[in-house]
């Protein structure tokens, strides 16, 4: 098996590891748990099952780790094509990796606050309603900041998709557009009320969800094309 196969294959590895753990952490486990307008069916709900909880975290925690790790693979396999622009990719995506750690200290909060409840018996439930609704307003909060570096990272990664030929150019134009998808859902959500609640912010981020998840299996099944002629590219064309 070629370099760039290998590379490609470690590439598309890490970042099923991302994508099915970020599924859980950030869909799954939230859609099981949280009712933004019932304080006590959330409480209920996280004390009832928290090693779900618990679970959800723990799979962030290995999203997070391989995050850290899938764009330096990919800059070994893109480098070549626009050293600028793979080393953009690495920093907009490592740069969301430390936000995203700090931000799940908001979670630990909560098992605090339940370990408080269940054996010291200290708060009354209301209170705990409340606190444990401020922590996940903040984790959510924390996780629309690391979205600007989610989007961000996905323009030059598409870029240099588009410009290698190394996987289908059309991934590309989809991490493209997603990065722009990830950018108008944080403006919207930051200056709009009620954001999340029209039909518009349920669309916008479908193409970075498909190029990501299309993307990913490529890397995983494909590999990358064996090489590619340098009169098909310059370095450091823009």
């Amino acid at each position: 098996m070629n370099s760039n196969k290998k590379t490609a294959r470690l590439a598309g590895i890490l970042y099923l590891i991302v994508v099915l753990t970020g599924i859980f952490n950030l869909v799954y486990t939230p859609s099981q748990l949280i009712v933004w307008d019932d304080p006590a069916i959330t409480l209920r709900n996280i004390t009832e099952r928290e090693m779900l909880f618990r679970f959800g975290m723990f799979s962030g925690f290995i999203c997070y780790l391989a995050f850290l790790l899938l764009p330096f693979v990919l800059f070994k396999l893109f480098s070549p094509i626009n050293k600028t622009h793979a080393i953009l990719m690495v920093t907009f995506a490592v740069v969301s990796v430390p936000i995203s750690f700090s931000n799940m200290q908001n979670k630990f909060q909560i098992l605090t606050l339940l370990w408080k409840a269940n054996d010291l018996a200290i708060l009354d439930p209301l209170t705990l309603q409340t606190q444990v609704m401020f922590y996940l307003r903040s984790y959510n909060y924390g996780n629309q900041i690391a979205s600007i570096f989610w989007g961000l990272w996905l323009f030059p990664l598409g870029f240099l998709i588009y410009k290698s030929r190394l996987i289908p150019t059309v991934l590309g134009i989809l991490l493209m557009l997603g990065c722009f998808g990830y950018l108008i859902n944080f403006t919207g959500s930051f200056l709009i009320p009620n954001y999340s609640k029209l039909i518009f912010s349920k669309y916008v981020s479908l193409p970075a969800s498909i190029g990501e998840i299309c993307t990913c299996l490529w890397l995983l099944i494909m590999g990358a094309k064996d090489y590619i002629e340098k009169k098909n590219f310059n370095r450091e064309s823009i």
